[in-house]
């Protein structure tokens, strides 16, 4: 699990169930923004992308 931040301080979470991708940070940035304009992650300005869990 992954916290996404935006620079107006939201959050929101994402999840990758893929442990190769996981485990690749720019791999893991590039699933946001997809998922970001699919409508699944809010729109906004990514900052940052951090594991959680």
């Amino acid at each position: 699990m992954f916290a996404v931040n935006y620079d107006n301080a939201r959050t929101a979470y994402l999840w990758v169930d893929n442990p190769a991708k996981a485990a690749d940070a720019r791999a893991v940035g590039l699933i946001a923004r997809t998922q970001q304009e699919q409508g699944v992650l809010p729109e906004g300005n990514i900052v940052s992308v951090k594991r959680v869990r």
